[in-house]
This record gives C-alpha cells, sequence and structure tokens, in this order.
C-alpha cells in the first residue's frame, strides 16, 4: 500500500471518528406514527405497500422527508421501510439531547433515500449530503445508524471497482465554553 494510500485511510478513519456522534436520532421517535400528503396515492393491501406521488411530505417525530415520490412498506411485524426519491430528496430530524447539550438538528439531501425502521438505519444514494450544526459531509452513499450513532460516507465506484470521486467533510472545532467572570472581591460595589 503506497504512502498516500495510507494516508488517504488515515484521513478516512479520523473523519469517520470526529463523525461517530453526527447522527442520533430521538428515541421517541421510532414510536411515533407516519404522516404523508402527497397529490396522488395508491395502495396495495396485499402487499403492504403504498405509493405516494407528487411533492409528497412525510414526518414521523422529527423526521420529516420531502420527496418526488415515496413508497411506504410494512412487514408482518409491523416495521415500516420507506424508500423517497426526488432531484433532490430532502431530510431533517433531531437527535437525543446529550448531557447538558440539547438535540440538534441533522439535514441531508439525495436523489434516493431509504429508511428502515428495523434497522434503525437511514441510507442516502447519489449526490449525498449531510449536515449536523456546522459539520457537513458529503458522497455518493451516505450510512446513518441511528442506533449506534455511526455514520459512514463513500465515494462513487468507477472501472472496475475504483473510487471514481471523493468523500468530502468538514468537520468544524467544537466550541468550548466561555469561562465564567470571576465573582468581584467581598464589598466591593
Amino acid at each position: 500500500m503506497s504512502a498516500a494510500s495510507r494516508a488517504q485511510r488515515a484521513a478516512a478513519a479520523i473523519a469517520l471518528v470526529a463523525c461517530a456522534g453526527f447522527v442520533a436520532a430521538e428515541r421517541a421517535d421510532r414510536d411515533k406514527p407516519t404522516h404523508i400528503e402527497a397529490a396522488r396515492m395508491s395502495a396495495d393491501e396485499a402487499r403492504r405497500m403504498s405509493v405516494f406521488e407528487g411533492n409528497v411530505v412525510l414526518t414521523k417525530g422529527t423526521i420529516r422527508v420531502q420527496a418526488d415520490r415515496i413508497v411506504v412498506r410494512q412487514d408482518a411485524d409491523g416495521y415500516q421501510y420507506a424508500t423517497a426519491t426526488g432531484n433532490p430528496v430532502r431530510f431533517r430530524q433531531k437527535s437525543d439531547p446529550r448531557g447538558d447539550r440539547e438535540g440538534v438538528w441533522t439535514e441531508g439531501e439525495a436523489l434516493r433515500v431509504e429508511i428502515d425502521d428495523r434497522r434503525q438505519m437511514i441510507e442516502l444514494f447519489e449526490r449525498a449530503r449531510v449536515r449536523r450544526d456546522q459539520d457537513e459531509v458529503q458522497g455518493e452513499y451516505i450510512a446513518l445508524d441511528q442506533r449506534t450513532e455511526f455514520f459512514s460516507a463513500s465515494a462513487a465506484k468507477g472501472a472496475a471497482g475504483r473510487p471514481e470521486g471523493r468523500v468530502r467533510a468538514v468537520i468544524q472545532p467544537r466550541q468550548k465554553p466561555e469561562p465564567e467572570p470571576p465573582a468581584p472581591p467581598p464589598g466591593a460595589r
């Protein structure tokens, strides 16, 4: 393995570690009902599948997806799977609060977004971009595991399975809290 290749892998590993807390959906989202608005809808009860088309908006707890078309399936155990397509599909979701930090919003877009309730995964395909606070990652494929808070991105594969593009990340330094000013001495006005 060349030095450049090792350096690229090291940079990718650092980016993944830095983004490890990138997404953590509110845990209550998975227990909320799914609401969908669209211009048209068709349902196939035998296949447990519904197709929504025309300026579709799906909301489930803090999750909001906007797309041209969304196909929703439900398995025998009641888990839902949504495949959204558009140019682009946009989603937004709030994370659980951590320690003294409020939950933050994660926003993303791609040409296709798949949401898997059973695996608690959101996958973005083709021209994918995810942003949380000031951090942003772009690639051809981005996976967000909501259970483990694991995040990964990859570039498109070209001829012979070799990477064609590059994953891009902007990771901002975390702001340190401002120190409190010293208390005035006793008896000072």
